[in-house]
């Protein structure tokens, strides 16, 4: 049975976040994403700490495309090394599960067929 994942990131605004969660929806990559304004994230870069306002996306995806919505993120995001951490989902409700395995059928499929 198709496992589901968050794949939690972040971005520096709501206006960069949403223009990469529409894509990823576009491409059937995730049935949803969640962007969650108003974070903020101390951290450690370069040796120096850094404090930045940003806002949490939380892609909801099947598992065997994880790797696929990683690789879209990268290469949709304007920081050099942005966060992004794949959390496995313990239970689902069956009727979400069958919608979310829906809304990412045709590309889990061309990625079955290589394509």
């Amino acid at each position: 049975m198709e496992r589901i994942v968050f794949v939690y990131t972040t971005y520096p605004s709501a206006v960069e976040a949403e223009q990469a969660g529409r894509a990823l929806v576009e491409r059937e990559l995730a049935a949803c994403v969640n962007i969650l304004p108003g974070m903020v994230s101390l951290y450690r870069w370069q040796g120096v700490i850094e404090r930045s306002e940003e806002v949490v996306m939380l892609i909801k995806t099947r598992a065997s495309l994880a790797q696929q919505v990683s690789f879209a993120v990268k290469e949709m995001h304007s920081y050099s090394t942005p966060a992004i951490l794949v959390l496995p989902i313990e239970s689902v409700d069956q009727s979400y599960l069958d919608w979310l395995l829906a809304g990412t059928e045709k590309a889990a499929s061309a990625s079955q067929s290589g394509q």
